[in-house]
């Protein structure tokens, strides 16, 4: 089992608006690609800089060609959209985790 893990430290003044849009909208859209069997969001209760606020999505695939086919195909026009959304009000960085 892989964890695709996206990290978002997000601007506290759209936090409420961006958790919405991601539950709604964002994390719908990436599970609609198939490449996906789960999802868990989390939000990060240390490391507060005190202007904003950091979630974790992990989402579950069974390989590493599903993810590879995520980030190849739906990856770019998905992280357009959080950009065009959200612009600088967030920032994100993703790591591939492997279960042990």
């Amino acid at each position: 089992m892989l964890i695709y893990n996206v990290t978002v430290g997000v601007d506290k003044k759209i936090e409420q608006e961006w958790v919405i849009w991601m539950k709604e909208i964002h994390i719908p859209a990436v599970m609609a690609t198939r490449m996906f069997i789960s999802y868990k969001m989390y939000k990060v209760l240390t490391d507060d800089d005190g202007g904003s606020v950091s979630y974790a999505t992990q989402y579950s695939a069974k390989s590493l060609n599903e993810v590879e086919i995520y980030l190849e195909k739906f990856a770019p026009a998905l992280r357009d959209e959080v950009k065009k959304k959200f612009g600088d009000q967030q920032a994100s960085f993703r790591t591939l985790l492997e279960e042990v």
